[in-house]
């Protein structure tokens, strides 16, 4: 029965995803978001440690001090700030060894939407607008995150906390899409 209510479950989450990509112009990331999920290293620990009400990455992270699942998924997933992490070449100067590479703006709003679905999906039909921002803000994102990044993920959150999905998604197809990527 797990496995039944975990595929719907990251099933509706990537149909969530996709209708937001679509929103904004993004459709080959709406198509292609998160297929790993259905891969066997992933999928049979969504089974194992479904709950129905949260990844079950964080259950797995609880009992054994580290997720295989989450491991494997950002690894393969541009949409993941993770997947951008990679030494720092200034290491000696800052101190820091690992450090966020600037991400493409494109997977930004696609983590961005990821963020909206994933609320969507585990909180239902009590969802609002802020729900991502205060997720967010409860998660330990900033350190290893590319400061432009995280600016603007933030500006993306804050705006649809604000003033909603239809003008943060305006403002993400007139601006943010449509400026070229350096």
């Amino acid at each position: 029965m797990k496995a039944i209510r975990h595929f719907q479950t990251i099933t509706k989450h990537k149909i969530y995803v996709m209708r937001e990509c679509f929103r904004v112009g993004l459709y080959r990331q709406g198509l292609l978001h998160d297929l790993s999920k259905y891969s066997w290293t992933e999928f049979r620990i969504g089974c194992r440690y479904y709950q129905g009400t949260r990844s079950p990455n964080n259950a797995e992270r609880e009992e054994k001090g580290y997720s295989s699942a989450w491991l494997h998924h950002k690894g393969r997933n541009k949409h993941h700030y993770e997947y951008w992490i990679d030494y720092n070449v200034n290491a000696g100067k800052d101190g820091r060894i690992l450090t966020g590479m600037k991400m493409p703006v494109r997977y930004v709003v696609e983590m961005f939407l990821d963020r909206i679905a994933a609320s969507k999906v585990y909180i239902g039909e009590a969802y609002n607008d802020s729900d991502p921002l205060r997720y967010y803000e409860n998660g330990r994102a900033g350190e290893l995150m590319h400061p432009e990044t995280r600016a603007l993920l933030e500006k993306l959150l804050h705006m649809l906390a604000e003033k909603g999905e239809e003008e943060t998604y305006r403002y993400i197809r007139r601006e943010v899409l449509r400026k070229k990527e350096g």
